[in-house]
């Protein structure tokens, strides 16, 4: 697993694992249910990647969409690919919604909504509350 990988918490914050890419927790929770979609590679450019990375990304979105939906009702869905810090190619995914969601003893709302979403305004979780978001989002994982 590359650097990028590692720094979101792997293994702790996976949630789903396909051939080409990695579906994390994120442990900062823009918004309830946030995630990081991560490309297994070592590439460093979007355009670097692959064939099967491409023709995987379909599935893998459409997954990561229902299990997001399912759990928050999501408004509208941001990917984020901002690789500024973090160099492998990865997004932020956040479900955007108006007012807060809750799961897990956790009540988080989009702090950006209807705009921009506010990064720092980020729910940091520990260890006991990305366990157990990881394991709700898991059950609500589409099987293949």
């Amino acid at each position: 697993m590359n650097d990028t990988i590692r720094k979101f918490g792997y293994p702790a914050t996976l949630v789903r694992e396909y051939d080409e890419w990695l579906v994390l927790l994120r442990p900062q929770q823009a918004t309830l249910g946030s995630l990081v979609l991560a490309a297994k590679s070592d590439a460093t450019a979007f355009g670097d990647l692959g064939p099967a990375a491409f023709a995987e990304l379909g599935t893998v979105t459409a997954h990561l969409e229902t299990a997001m939906q399912s759990a928050v009702a999501y408004e509208r869905i941001n990917y984020l690919m901002l690789m500024m810090v973090d160099p492998h190619v990865h997004f932020h995914v956040l479900s955007r919604y108006s007012g807060k969601r809750q799961a897990c003893g956790l009540s988080i709302g989009d702090a950006g909504w209807p705009k921009v979403p506010d990064l720092a305004a980020a729910v940091a979780l520990d260890e006991g509350q990305i366990a157990a978001l990881v394991s709700w989002m898991k059950a609500l994982w589409p099987t293949p």
